[in-house]
């Protein structure tokens, strides 16, 4: 079993930058996906980002250019830097973990863009 727990999410002004932190406990490899996630009110759940050893970072389109994750896989950790926010990145953030097909996801972080 795999729990998963994010930090880092709250209220920042347009244009400025936040960092999300998302650790999971239990058993996660280097070859396990792990990523961010993204729901804002009334709309569906969209990828922010996700990381795989030996494999470039997938982005959504809304964030490329503006948000970097990165992983440290002895601590089971991953990182979401993001710059330049704007309104519509506003929403609970959700970490996710994909362990040999298995879907494991934290309780989320709100993030809130807002002047």
């Amino acid at each position: 079993q795999v729990q998963v727990a994010e930090s880092g999410g709250g209220l920042v002004q347009p244009g400025g930058s936040l960092r999300l932190s998302c650790t999971a406990s239990g058993d996660v490899y280097s070859d396990n996906t792990m990523g961010w996630y993204r729901q804002a009110p009334g709309k569906e759940r969209e990828l922010v980002a996700r990381i795989r050893s030996g494999r470039d970072p997938d982005y959504g389109d809304s964030v490329m250019g503006r948000f970097t994750i990165s992983r440290d896989n002895a601590k089971q950790t991953i990182y979401l830097q993001m710059n330049s926010l704007k309104p519509e990145d506003t929403g609970v953030y959700r970490c996710h973990v994909r362990k040999y097909g298995t879907d494991f996801w934290g309780k989320g972080t709100l993030v809130t863009v807002s002047s």
